[in-house]
């Protein structure tokens, strides 16, 4: 007795015979996990939508039309269909997440604003620097612009290191007031 076709597997499916799915399952679940993978590449996802496609040939192998075509192409057609509709989907969900992170971050960050507020705040930090005495302003700016230690500003300057201290706390108490901030 010769070995029953595909075709003639898939119509016993139809009409629920287990042992049939079985030996049709054994037959085409290496080559529909095959298809899927080619498509969606990922190996997990792919034995995902092989899993789907093999319960879907289950469910609905009732549909199935031998004077259509072949039971193995009429199976590997709907891999390659669930395949793509998982790429497609993925994909879709790639953008909606990509325009949604950009949709907060456009409204978390306004660059004009930002740029005008920064503006501002030079603005007003050179209106305070202009307070200051000379002494004050050259060692404030020694310290906090060029990056020296209270100790090499006082060498720099050839001044004793209290004397910068006293300097720099004055200088800083009224930056603090020209600026606005409360202490």
């Amino acid at each position: 007795m010769p070995a029953p076709t595909d075709d003639d597997l898939l119509l016993d499916v139809a009409r629920g015979d287990q042992a049939a799915y079985a030996a049709l399952y054994d037959r085409i679940a290496g080559l529909v996990y095959g298809i899927v993978r080619r498509v969606v590449r990922d190996p997990a996802q792919s034995e995902e939508v092989a899993q789907e496609v093999l319960v879907e040939v289950w469910r609905t192998a009732a549909r199935f039309d031998p004077d259509r075509g072949s039971a193995h192409t009429w199976i590997l057609t709907m891999a390659h269909r669930r395949a793509i509709d998982r790429v497609r989907s993925e994909q879709a969900s790639r953008d909606r997440t990509h325009r949604v992170g950009q949709g907060q971050q456009q409204r978390e960050y306004d660059a004009v604003s930002e740029e005008v507020e920064v503006a501002f705040e030079h603005e007003q930090v050179r209106a305070a620097l202009a307070t200051l005495t000379d002494l004050q302003r050259e060692a404030v700016e020694l310290a906090y612009y060029k990056g020296y230690t209270y100790r090499e500003v006082a060498e720099l300057l050839d001044t004793p290191l209290g004397t910068i201290k006293t300097r720099m706390r004055d200088g800083l108490i009224r930056l603090r007031d020209a600026m606005g901030v409360a202490s």
